[in-house]
């Protein structure tokens, strides 16, 4: 049962549980409690589950550790602290470990001070263990053993499966689980809710497990994922207003009819100054590629300004240049540090007062943590600069802001009953004792992520695990663990079974870089999870040239040269963040509202009041949106918003376009997008190109008329899921998330026997594997996983059903329009594959030029 705590507990009575020695050192730093602390600490001391969940800056560390530090100190000054683990503290990153110990050692530190001028020794362990820590380190902590264990979802796994600190863990307390969002929306986090199930198993009292997140949503849902299936959690909602210095800017004051010299120059003019007007500035791009050309950039126009004060973090860089730039950044050495999506999370950064994001976060939960990271003290205001580039970004972030003042957070999506991280935990279990299985179901059914797991699934798991597809030896797949059926008892098998899952656990996929050939000549490498999004026929630009894509073996993908068809897949397309679902409707919703003014032949004053009241933009921003919604109506006649779904036939006398207006973030139009072109494809007997974006999608041909009406009409929502699974049958982004479900299920082992497995072999291994498991059944587990990997965690076939039940129920209509020129909302949606083939300046002229034609249309 979840519950909301509606008031703070009072003061008085968390006093009344503190050691001295702990209240002494907690108001010599500070001089109250803060409210995420009089919401919580009660509830932890009194073993209460809680989620809290506050912003960034918000004091939740300390929240969830206060009490926990005063038990501790209590039972080491009565001499009665044992040598075991009483609390696990379980954070997404190795990096922030190294941050929570540094933290909670200096208050620790402290209080021992205190106790030795008292004449008292308190000796508390704290120490992390990750992929990072080494053998010496593990070995001490048999001896000394960390009193509270900082560690990761993967290092947690592993200590349970390891005979000698599993006894260390048979009385935990409590467990902390940081930046819980980070993980719930994840398979690290089905893992590790699996692995909690497995921790409270082997402890006689229940663990009380707290949950701590910055803006999250559902919160009910992240509360049942933190405690599991049926058992209570209480919620503090302390997301308390801190004082937030928002804004959107533009570079200039018309996005569209702009040369690209003027646009450059202002908008590095625009962030050089913005920079010098504050003491540590943190930048956000949305790609590595990005954030390594901006700190070039300004190296460049700014050369006396910018030179040893500037750095670059991402997830490619090597973990000490990371380390080696996050102290510099603690120090203050820094005034400006230019980050992808590395540093959203909690690692203690020191002071940052202007944080600023070149382009939209896509989310507004994304974009409160990266404007989390400035003010991250309690007092301190939040200082946030979004600096749009065009007019879709203008009209969504403005949108966005509007979310972030009014408190509406998008909704995380969890995954469910992942059959793969089900096949490790259960060779995991195996390892770890001999368990009847019908126990074993039933503990794994008791996490959030398998409540509905079926027992056939189950069972198909388990008939893996035991060996029953004998044909699979002819792929050096063995049986991993012993069933039997008589008793019901699971058991490890194989003298090697533990070193092969502590080497091979983990739910994070290795990746590499793709080279591209014709023939045999290379002609460069692509990012893996850009070729996972080609299909068969794309075209793409590699080093300026056009190339379309045939097929992919191992990690070479084969193409050929082409000139005269356009791109249909961006280069920075597996970079880009999707836009959620949530803010894709609220974003409709306003589209709704505007296209209700124009309708009632409102005049532009009263539109642009409108818009001033509805959005939080300046003036430059509200005449921008005004513009654009103008020209769309008048061009079009039609606005597409929540209740129309417009279609655009584009005929530009050489190719054909059918444009969805589709605004619904890129996870749905992925699907859509993919159903569409199969059910063409059945129904006209071609193949046709596809190109998606949040904002819509289209598939074009030269030859014959496509009939995307007719064939989208035969898309029902009951259908959609089959629909769905046979478009992506023979793609490659199957095929590669079936060789990462694979190597979590470890039917490939990435390391053996002191050898590692490179991923090109990994790749060639899981497409013979996957021809022999089709061989064995269409829907074997693991294969089946795979689809369910792609349609439901990396696309959104949930909330394309609702959007084609809506258009059954008549809630949504479609709408035709034929044009000539592309409508002016279908700009970026047209023109994102060519973009690869212009220059900036050419692509700026590109747009003024379609931009010319449109005005000359309206003004006729």
């Amino acid at each position: 049962m979840i519950t909301y705590i509606e008031k703070p507990h009072e003061k008085e009575k968390i006093l009344g549980i503190l050691n001295p020695l702990v209240k002494d050192w907690f108001f010599n730093n500070f001089k109250e409690f803060s409210l995420p602390q009089l919401y919580g600490i009660m509830d932890v001391h009194n073993r209460n589950n809680i989620l809290i969940t506050a912003p960034t800056g918000g004091t939740k560390t300390l929240t969830a550790t206060l009490s926990i530090i005063n038990e501790l100190v209590t039972l080491a000054e009565n001499d009665i602290l044992e040598n075991r683990v009483y609390c696990v503290y379980i954070n997404p990153l190795k990096s922030l470990s190294r941050d929570i110990e540094v933290n909670l050692k200096k208050p620790l530190d402290e209080i021992k001070k205190t106790a030795r001028q008292q004449g008292k020794k308190i000796d508390i362990n704290i120490m992390s263990r990750t992929g990072d820590s080494t053998s010496s380190e593990k070995a001490k902590m048999l001896n000394k053993t960390p009193h509270i264990l900082i560690t990761t979802p993967e290092s947690l796994s592993i200590l349970l499966t390891t005979s000698k600190f599993k006894e260390k863990l048979q009385d935990v307390r409590y467990v902390i689980i940081d930046e819980i969002h980070a993980l719930a929306e994840n398979k690290r986090g089905t893992h590790l809710a699996v692995s909690l199930e497995r921790l409270q198993r082997i402890n006689k009292e229940e663990i009380t497990r707290i949950g701590l997140s910055a803006s999250i949503a559902p919160l009910d849902k992240i509360a049942e994922f933190l405690v599991g299936d049926k058992r209570k959690c209480k919620i503090a909602d302390v997301r308390f207003n801190k004082k937030m210095d928002l804004r959107v800017l533009s570079p200039v004051p018309d996005l569209i009819n702009v040369t690209s010299k003027t646009l450059y120059d202002s908008l590095y003019k625009l962030i050089h100054n913005m920079i010098q007007e504050h003491k540590t500035t943190l930048i956000f791009t949305n790609t590595r590629s990005a954030t390594e050309r901006v700190v070039h950039n300004l190296k460049e126009l700014y050369p006396k300004f910018y030179t040893e004060n500037i750095g670059a973090h991402h997830g490619s860089l090597a973990k000490e240049l990371r380390q080696g730039l996050e102290d510099r950044l603690r120090n203050g050495e820094l005034k400006v540090v230019v980050s992808s999506t590395s540093l959203e999370l909690g690692i203690d950064i020191g002071f940052i007062d202007l944080v600023i994001c070149l382009g939209s976060p896509k989310s507004i939960a994304r974009t409160l943590q990266r404007f989390g990271r400035s003010g991250h003290k309690l007092h301190d205001t939040v200082k946030g600069r979004i600096i749009v580039m065009d007019r879709d970004d203008l009209v969504e972030c403005s949108v966005m802001m509007k979310n972030i003042i009014e408190r509406k957070i998008d909704k995380i999506h969890i995954p469910e009953n992942a059959l793969d991280v089900l096949a490790q935990h259960i060779y995991g279990i195996a390892i770890s004792e001999v368990m009847n299985i019908k126990d074993m179901f039933d503990m794994i059914k008791k996490s959030y992520p398998y409540r509905n797991l079926s027992y056939k699934d189950f069972s198909e798991i388990i008939d893996y695990l035991t060996g029953k597809h004998i044909t699979l030896e002819d792929r050096h797949i063995y049986a991993k663990i012993w069933h039997d059926e008589e008793t019901g008892m699971i058991g490890k098998k194989g003298k090697m079974s533990r070193i092969i899952y502590m080497t091979n656990t983990g739910t994070i996929p290795d990746e590499a870089m793709i080279n591209v050939k014709v023939g045999e000549q290379s002609l460069g490498f692509i990012d893996e999870t850009f070729l996972e999004r080609l299909k068969k026929n794309d075209v793409f630009v590699l080093g300026g040239s056009r190339y379309l894509f045939k097929f992919a073996r191992g990690q070479t993908a084969q193409v050929s040269a082409t000139s005269d068809l356009p791109p249909t897949v961006p280069s920075w397309f597996s970079e880009t963040l999707p836009l959620s679902f949530d803010l894709a409707l609220e974003i409709q919703r306003f589209r709704k509202l505007m296209k209700q003014k124009f309708e009632n032949k409102k005049s532009k004053e009263e539109i642009l009041s409108f818009i001033d009241e509805y959005l939080y933009v300046d003036n430059l921003g509200k005449n921008a949106i005004y513009e654009y919604f103008y020209q769309q109506h008048k061009y079009l006649g039609l606005i597409p918003n929540e209740n129309e779904l417009v279609i655009e036939y584009l005929n530009d006398g050489f190719q054909k376009y059918v444009i969805f207006h589709s605004l619904y973030g890129r996870r749905v139009n992925d699907v859509m997008s993919r159903v569409v072109a199969y059910a063409i494809g059945r129904l006209q007997h071609h193949d046709v190109e596809i190109s998606i974006n949040d904002n819509g999608f289209y598939v074009s041909g030269r030859d014959k008329k496509i009939q995307a009406l007719q064939a989208f009409s035969k898309i029902k929502s009951k259908e959609l899921r089959e629909i769905a699974k046979n478009a992506i049958e023979n793609t490659e982004i199957l095929k590669r998330r079936f060789r990462h479900c694979a190597t979590r299920a470890l039917m490939i082992l990435r390391n053996y026997k002191g050898r590692t497995k490179r991923v090109g072999r990994q790749q060639v291994s899981s497409m013979i594997l996957m021809n022999a498991v089709k061989r064995i059944s269409n829907d074997f587990p693991i294969l089946k996983e795979a689809r369910r990997e792609v349609l439901e965690d990396l696309m959104d076939i949930e909330n394309t059903t609702k959007v084609l039940n809506e258009i059954e129920e008549g809630k949504i209509k479609i709408k035709e329009v034929h044009t000539q020129i592309p409508s002016p909302f279908a700009f970026n949606i047209i023109t994102q594959g060519r973009m690869d083939m212009l220059k900036m300046e050419d692509k700026i002229e590109f747009l003024k030029r379609m931009h010319e034609m449109i005005l000359q249309k309206i003004n006729k």
